[in-house]
């Protein structure tokens, strides 16, 4: 089924937010899943997270780092996206800890915002600890001051808030608030492993989402498999989240790596023949 772009603006960089008209999706919809989209009839299928809803569609948040993304990114206003299915994906658990810390770094903060926000109305305390590279490309600021109760920023070369990882800042909190009952973390794949071995000090659960290394979405290209105490799971249909705690990051940062040269050959194709 598709669904018509109501919406789009560049948030900071090469990254874009695009409203999509989807309201039995927008109906649906828990804190953590995710739709599967097709932008064109030959295009490949490709998972994004829900990052909002809004009374007839939704809120994806993505990067152009490839070829689908940046066809998807070149859709304006008016234009339709060729399939869209969702929600999927198992749901943020959400419940009233008490206090709750939520870390994310780059382009992962977008999905970290559905999940603030529902930790926040589930009556939580949260704490969010929200970073990039630099200040140009730290993105949802204000969204994530508006469901968090404390918000500390961190920027790798000291552009803006904590010159640091926000690691870093997370153990700060971590040793002034001993009373912080759950972590959750969302952004690349060394970051979310820092934020564990971090969390793993204190004693803290913590829960990671494994979207950065999901592919067809429907555990049938076998793709995203990844071991979790010891276990083989599929991010997409057994997650995408995870005790961080369990996962096997290592394994997980070498397929990341698994279709490099295919998104390599993808783009060299595109630019030999303009589409």
């Amino acid at each position: 089924m598709g669904a018509k772009v109501l919406g789009k603006e560049n948030l900071a960089g090469d990254v874009l937010r695009m409203k999509l008209e989807a309201p039995l999706i927008a109906s649906e919809r828990k804190a953590g899943q995710f739709v599967i989209l097709r932008v064109s009839e030959n295009g490949e299928r490709f998972p994004l997270t829900i990052a909002d809803s809004f009374d007839g569609g939704i809120t994806i948040i993505f990067q152009v780092v490839g070829k689908s993304t940046r066809t998807l990114g070149s859709l304006e206003v008016g234009d339709e996206v060729r399939d869209l299915v969702g929600p999927l994906g198992k749901p943020t658990h959400i419940e009233n800890y008490g206090h709750v810390a939520c870390v994310g770094g780059g382009i992962g903060v977008a999905p970290l915002f559905p999940m603030a926000q529902a930790m926040k109305a589930a009556g939580n305390r949260v704490t969010s600890v929200i970073g990039s590279r630099t200040r140009d490309l730290l993105i949802l600021e204000e969204e994530m001051r508006g469901v968090s109760d404390r918000l500390e920023v961190a920027t790798d070369d000291g552009s803006y808030g904590f010159h640091g990882f926000v690691t870093q800042v997370l153990e700060k909190v971590l040793e002034g608030n001993g009373d912080v009952k759950k972590v959750l973390a969302v952004g690349p794949v060394p970051m979310m492993k820092a934020t564990c071995a971090v969390t793993k000090k204190f004693e803290v659960p913590t829960e990671v989402s494994l979207n950065p290394i999901m592919v067809d979405g429907t555990g049938m290209c076998g793709g995203c498999r990844v071991t979790v105490g010891g276990e083989t799971k599929f991010a997409c249909v057994d997650g995408p989240e995870f005790d961080g705690h369990q996962v096997d990051f290592d394994e997980l940062t070498k397929r990341l790596g698994t279709y490099k040269d295919h998104e390599a050959g993808a783009c060299r194709l595109e630019g030999m023949t303009g589409g």
